[in-house]
């Protein structure tokens, strides 16, 4: 028996799909850099919102946050609403053009009869019903706005962002 003859066939069917494989792969491998290269545009649109989208909720974040710390300040100080809004301010030194607005007041204590303004004098009390009792309250809102990066489109070239807190400040 010539195994030489017989071997021969065999090497030579191995060799053709070792070729045809290694074309294929070749062709493949240009065909996924192509691909990649077209969607590169729209990647970088998803980095860029991703970004940009981030940014403005850290912002709502540190605005609301401002707040909160212009309420707590007024907490300590409930008659110092300058020093409210300065806190408010301060909390938040990286959130360009904030704004911090601060109130004070008295309500009953279910929540209602809320009056607006300076409670210390028996006259401007509110008359709360059976149960309830006068407690004293500090309000802040803090406003900014944020222009997107990019202008997208559809989408409003500069958000309004809003954050506010009311606590009691004792009785």
């Amino acid at each position: 028996m010539d195994w030489g003859r017989l071997g021969q066939p065999v090497m030579t069917r191995l060799r053709r799909r070792l070729n045809s494989w290694a074309s294929t792969s070749m062709r493949e491998r240009g065909a996924s850099l192509a691909e990649f290269a077209l969607m590169i545009p729209f990647l970088g649109l998803l980095l860029f919102g991703v970004i940009d989208f981030g940014h403005a909720f850290y912002l709502g974040i540190e605005v609301n946050n401002a707040a909160y710390a212009g309420a707590l300040y007024g907490v300590e100080n409930r008659t110092d609403t300058t020093g409210m809004q300065n806190a408010a301010t301060e909390d938040a030194p990286d959130v360009p053009g904030m704004t911090a607005v601060a109130t004070q007041g008295c309500e009953c204590s279910d929540g209602s009869n809320a009056t607006a303004g300076t409670c210390w004098t028996t006259a401007s009390l509110p008359s709360c019903g059976s149960g309830t009792y006068v407690v004293y309250y500090v309000s802040v809102t803090t406003t900014a706005s944020y222009q997107p990066i990019i202008p997208w489109p559809s989408f409003p070239s500069t958000i309004s962002l809003q954050g506010s807190a009311k606590l009691r400040a004792g009785q």
